[in-house]
């Protein structure tokens, strides 16, 4: 596996990758409704690759297919994390979280950890802050501020 740098070309599979992910993996922890909040059916690619762009953000890369993907910003919020539905504990979620502390340094990191994720943070050492509900178009989303 290979992890390296965000680039353009990886806008598509990378929203692909999200939306199909949220919708198999995610779908345990959330009713459908919150599914489609979440994951809408059409990603403003535009705006999704500028987001990306102006993190620092990586893709895992196994047989050329994009397997997992994150980013952090200059604050140390990690913002995204997901491994394609296929490739599920594999180590993934670990190298690119390894990464992307690695690159952020020395100082807080706090990501907002959706249910599904949180014992993969609990695991590397994050602490709950504080549970909380995100509203999206009428609907509340559970996650949790977390930090290490």
């Amino acid at each position: 596996m290979l992890i390296r740098r965000y680039e353009t070309s990886d806008c598509k599979d990378s929203a692909e990758l999200f939306y199909n992910t949220v919708y198999s993996i995610n779908a345990k922890d959330y009713t459908e409704e919150q599914l489609n909040v979440w994951a809408a059916g059409s990603v403003d690619l535009e705006k999704w690759n500028q987001s990306l762009l102006s993190h620092f953000s990586v893709v895992a890369v196994e047989d050329d297919i994009i397997v997992g993907f994150g980013d952090i910003d200059t604050t140390g919020y990690l913002d995204r994390l997901y491994v394609h539905k296929d490739y599920q504990y594999q180590g993934i979620a670990t190298a690119i979280c390894d990464k992307l502390e690695y690159i952020f340094g020395v100082g807080k990191v706090t990501t907002h950890a959706s249910i599904t994720a949180k014992p993969f943070f609990e695991k590397r050492g994050y602490k709950v802050i504080k549970k909380q509900n995100v509203e999206r178009n009428g609907v509340l989303l559970q996650n949790y501020v977390m930090e290490k």
